[in-house]
């Protein structure tokens, strides 16, 4: 056996009694699934990033912190490593829709048809679709598009004007980045509502949707005003041509509505919460679409798709690495500091947010994108305060209202902070530094976008 099949092997191992314990409630297959992660863990050294093996220290700095202050440390450890295989089966489940889509020609058509759209209409259309592919292809989706945008845009397409060359880069990199952040909102399938969802049992989508959905549209239509406003508009070669069609897209979404409608009947039907039904509903609806492009091989294309997915297992998975150890690591940290902190204490401490009242959902979608803006994952933040401002009961702080502005400061973390991937991954494409997308680029959205969602949130307490 190979290294990288016997590392997909234990990632299956830890998605299978991680899902068993979620849906059954069996303690022995979460320690199985903690114990095939460790072994996980192990084969991965020397080959994680500095902020993967930054993040594994300082969790074992806060295991020893924990053995030595906790009244009792082995319950709290083992559920904070049950966390970190939740995480790891969120990426595994949801990462085994990128193998159908990365192989559909649904998803070139749909790229190739927002990218060739008149300049008036290429910011919507790029920018709702790369939250609709972010749904499925998560991070994916900015190579993707990232890849197809610098393709497209050459000099001659700009009729061998380099600044308008550097402007259409520019607009179309910010949609892309700007919609894929919105992503993590308008998805019930989303990591940042398995992170809110899970810290905060009381709450259900339904009851974060009207918040998330509202500041989603809010982000999206302030995108779409600033891009009209910045410009520049240079005359377009071909203006009289006729745009491509957007059938492909809608064919897209409505297969993005049957998945998230299988993932919402098996809710219903197994009566588990709606991040379970998530890591159950996306490998089903993979192997589906997988089935479905085999099809014509015979046996409904089941057999095919089977033997598809045992072949490519690790190589779609061995990429993801980085991934499942920092948002492992960081929802493992989240939870030992919750347990770490003795709320009575420091509701005493934070009498003085009682007399903030919502404003206390602002400061805390604030204080989720500015730490991030100092390398602090949203993951930890989301988690501490999604464990401790439900604790404090403030007076016109409803937990939904508290989940959604957490979840709406993430979205503003992916689009500010030069240290999340996802920018990362926009200044490898264009050669830019991460810091001016963020500051410069992004600037006049984030200052135009940031005091509209904080109105948005004080006038949703009304309705709390």
């Amino acid at each position: 056996m190979s290294a990288d099949r016997l590392r997909a092997s234990l990632l299956l191992a830890v998605t299978l009694a991680t899902l068993v314990h979620l849906v059954v409630g069996n303690a022995l297959a979460q320690g199985l699934g903690i114990a095939a992660l460790g072994a996980y863990l192990l084969t991965q050294r020397g080959r994680l990033s500095g902020m993967a093996r930054g993040l594994l220290w300082v969790a074992a700095g806060l295991t020893l912190v924990a053995l030595w202050r906790h009244s009792a440390p082995g319950p709290l450890l083992f559920e904070a490593a049950g966390r970190f295989a939740f995480f790891a089966t969120f990426v595994v489940a949801l990462g085994l829709l990128r193998l159908p889509a990365y192989r559909s020609r649904l998803v070139r058509r749909c790229g190739q048809s927002m990218l060739l759209q008149p300049p008036g209409r290429r910011y919507p259309m790029l920018s709702l679709g790369s939250a609709l592919f972010g749904i499925i292809l998560n991070i994916g989706v900015l190579n993707l598009f990232a890849a197809m945008i610098e393709k497209s845009n050459t000099l001659g397409a700009a009729q061998g004007r380099a600044w308008v060359q550097r402007a259409r880069r520019r607009r179309m990199m910010l949609a892309l980045l700007r919609g894929f952040s919105l992503a993590p909102l308008i998805s019930p399938m989303g990591i940042g509502v398995a992170v809110v969802l899970s810290s905060m049992p009381g709450v259900a989508w339904r009851e974060l949707a009207p918040y998330v959905l509202g500041a989603a549209v809010l982000i999206f239509l302030v995108g779409w005003l600033v891009d009209r406003l910045t410009g520049p508009h240079p005359p377009a070669a071909g203006a009289g041509r006729e745009a491509p069609s957007l059938l492909p897209l809608g064919r897209f979404a409505l297969l993005l509505a049957g998945i998230v409608t299988l993932v919402f009947c098996l809710a219903g039907w197994l009566e588990v919460r709606l991040p379970i039904a998530a890591l159950l509903g996306a490998p089903l609806g993979a192997f589906g679409w997988l089935a479905w492009q085999r099809r014509r091989l015979g046996g409904l294309g089941l057999v095919a798709a089977g033997r598809s997915l045992h072949r490519q297992l690790p190589w779609l998975l061995a990429p993801t690495r980085n991934e499942i150890v920092v948002l492992g690591a960081a929802g493992y940290l989240g939870h030992l500091c919750v347990g770490l902190v003795d709320t009575a204490s420091l509701a005493a401490a934070l009498t003085f947010l009682d007399t903030l009242g919502a404003w206390n959902a602002v400061l805390a979608m604030l204080l989720v994108m500015v730490l991030a803006q100092v390398g602090i994952n949203p993951i930890v933040t989301v988690t501490l305060l999604a464990g401790i401002l439900p604790a404090l009961a403030i007076e016109g702080l409803a937990p939904p209202l508290i989940g959604a502005s957490l979840m709406v400061g993430w979205a503003l973390a992916l689009m500010s902070s030069p240290m999340t991937a996802s920018m990362l991954i926009l200044s490898r494409f264009t050669g830019v530094p991460s810091t001016r997308i963020g500051y410069r680029w992004n600037g006049a959205f984030l200052c135009t976008a940031i005091p509209l969602l904080a109105g948005w949130f004080l006038l949703a307490r009304f309705g709390s």
